[in-house]
This record gives C-alpha cells, structure tokens and sequence, in this order.
C-alpha cells in the first residue's frame, strides 16, 4: 500500500483457511491484520473432513502465502483415488486411481491444513473468544459510506477497524453489514457417520472406500465415503428430504439406533456391504442439511467492508468451497499490498471475485442433486461427483 498513507487496521473475523491465508499472504507483505474467531481455541472443536486443494486455486494461494512445498508434504495425493459403486452389488464400476506424482487436487485434512496456516502467522495474530455481535460506524451518527468501523463481540469488547473483512463462513454476521441475504435450503441433506482406525476395526469398509472415495447412489439416496488422515473414514449419507426430516421422525441426532434402524430401512434394497457404510458407524450421526445462498450473491460496494469465501458465496459443497475462499483471500491480500487505498484495493477485488463467484454459482446451483444420480460417469475426465467435506 501507499506508504505515505496511514496503516489500516484490517480485522479479519474467522479463522478458517480463507481468513488465515488473507492474514498470511498479508504480512507476508508487511501489512498487519488481526483475526478474531468466536472459538475458544484452535483446539475447540473437530474441524472436519478432508478435502482438495485444486492446482489452479487452493494451491496458488498457498504459494503466495509461501506455503506450497510444506502443504504437499502434508497431503495425500493417493487421496484422488475415486470409485464409483454399483449400489445393488457394491461391485466398482468405475475406478480412477492417481498417476505417479499426480498433484493437481491432493487431499488434506481441514485439521492440519488449518494448523499450517495457524503455525505461520505471527504469535497474536490470531484472537480467540471473540463471537462478532455487530458492526456499527465508529463515529455516531455517521453513516456506512465512509470512516471506520466499530465491531461489537458477545464478551462486550469492542474494536475499531478501517477495513473488516467477513470470513465467518455461511452464516457470516459480517455480511450482515453489506447484504440482507441468508443461505436457503437446498433440498438435500447430510448425515455424516465417522468410522475409526479402519484398517483393523473396519478391514471391510477400508477395502471397499480404499485410499480416497467411494461413491453410489440410487435418484433419491446415495452415500459418498471418504478417507481421512489417521486411519480415520467419513461418510456422507445424502437424502432429498425436509430440512427437519429428523425431528420430524420424533427424533434427535443422539438417537443413534433409532436413526440407524431408519437408515437401514431406506437403504434396505441395497448391497448389504454398503449397508454397511449407514449401520456400523462409530459414534453418533451428524445432520449437516445443506444451504446455499441466493444466485447470485452481490452486494453495493462498501469502502469499508468486504466478503471472501462462504461468506461472499455459499454454493453446494462441491469440491470448490474452500478453494475459491483460499483464491479469493489471495486476490484481497495483493490487491491491498499493491493498491494505495484500502477502497481501491476492495474494488478492484470484487471486480474480479463478484462475477467468477457469480459464474460458479449459476453452475453449481441445484447440482446438491448430482450427489444423488446413479449415472455412470468418468472420474479421470472431471465428471465425478465430487464433495467437499463440511467442517464439524
């Protein structure tokens, strides 16, 4: 930036890798950010599944960030593995395996994937316990066009910024600021069942999953596994159901037996082996329905505000979530290190990140369904249905 103008103070809110690469790439250019999280720690929760960082996104912000070499030491490039099963024999019926140092998508767990990008900011960076509550003008009675902005948390702490930047996910209170928009409903559902040290509790499961997914469906039901770092295996149970299919059912996601007993029921014409991938699940099931927001997603230009990632453009988990929030933070970062004001910076990033959001989401938009199709298709040619593992 201008060296000449005053330093912003840029506050990130959320600490997930879109957040914590546009802080990365940003001291990376001398320029300080702060991240405020509403977890406890980086510890607090699971972070969820694996997923796949795309050559031509994921892994460019990486390289900006100065993190590329150590990321492919973590990854799982056998991870591209990917089967596609007769649901009525479990039998494979398409099978893509990983050339010999293929690197285009490899497979990372959110956990350690978050844990590079924690381990390379500078101690403090990150500010833990801090449930964003609002954003309101710094100054009374000014109005949003202009000035600073003073963001409120639940602990009754306030802090002033001259650039917030929204990477809190779906449910974003940043946005709130620039857009009234919520994320919908999609009509299809998750429920994820975890399966652990697979190799010897769950010899069967690993062999058919293998080392990356395996994926059937049937038009209205279908199951998509994959295979985590640790010896660690999720699956996604997809259904075109309510919302409040669970509740609905005079249930809960603690009742373990009575769901399994429901799922077994529903997948009753499958191959007993699949049945498997519903039924012998370590743990309770957890409901994840899946929302997306309006296509496409736009807001009036704020000087002062701005979005990247789910935040900006929640879409059906398909393989892109992450990678564009990971691009999109990339893109913020450089625009603020090579323009002179932080309201250049933000237009110039949302002239490119609006429409190629805008774009994908028009793709995307409805395809949750294409979990569920039992059409054959060609892993190796990008037709597969891909899933990007949903944070715990």
């Amino acid at each position: 930036m201008n060296t000449t103008a005053p330093v912003p103070r840029i506050a990130i809110v959320g600490a997930g890798p879109g957040g914590l690469t546009c802080a990365r790439i940003l001291q990376r250019h001398g320029i300080a950010a702060t991240v405020y999280d509403q977890e406890s720690g980086p510890g607090a929760r699971d972070q969820g599944g694996s997923l796949d960082l795309h050559e031509d996104n994921g892994q460019l912000a990486l390289r900006e960030a100065g993190l590329l070499e150590e990321f492919f030491r973590l990854s799982r490039p056998e991870g591209q593995e990917m089967r596609q099963l007769d649901r009525a024999t479990g039998a494979v019926t398409s099978h893509h395996v990983p050339a010999e140092g293929e690197r285009f998508k490899p497979e990372i767990d959110r956990g350690p994937l978050r844990d590079l990008l924690l381990n390379s900011l500078r101690p403090g960076t990150v500010r833990w316990g801090h449930a964003l509550r609002s954003i309101e003008p710094a100054e009374p009675g000014a109005g949003h066009a202009r000035g600073p902005r003073r963001l409120r948390f639940a602990d009754g702490t306030t802090v002033e910024a001259d650039l917030v930047i929204g990477a809190d996910g779906a449910w974003s209170r940043v946005r709130r600021a620039v857009s009234p928009a919520l994320p919908r409903y999609t009509g299809i559902t998750f429920l994820e069942a975890w399966f652990h040290d697979v190799d010897n509790r769950h010899p069967d499961i690993a062999g058919l999953v293998g080392q990356g997914s395996a994926t059937a469906a049937d038009g209205e039901r279908g199951l998509f596994a994959q295979r985590n770092g640790g010896g660690h295996i999720r699956v996604y149970v997809i259904q075109r159901l309510p919302a409040d299919w669970i509740t609905a059912s005079g249930l809960t996601p603690q009742d373990t037996g009575a769901l399994r007993a429901l799922l077994l029921d529903r997948f009753r014409d499958w191959s007993p082996r699949l049945r498997r991938l519903v039924s012998d699940n370590d743990g309770v099931y957890v409901d994840r329905p899946l929302h997306a927001l309006p296509v496409p997603h736009t807001w009036e230009h704020d000087p002062a505000v701005t979005l990247l990632g789910d935040a900006a453009h929640l879409m059906p988990p398909l393989g892109v979530g992450v990678n564009l929030a990971m691009l999109d933070a990339c893109e913020l970062a450089l625009a603020l290190a090579h323009h002179g004001t932080v309201d250049d910076a933000l237009r110039a990033y949302e002239q490119t990140m609006l429409p190629r959001s805008a774009g994908m989401q028009r793709l995307l938009d409805g395809r949750a369904a294409d979990l569920l199709s039992d059409e054959p298709h060609d892993p190796a040619h990008g037709e597969n249905k891909g899933l990007e593992a949903g944070a715990a």
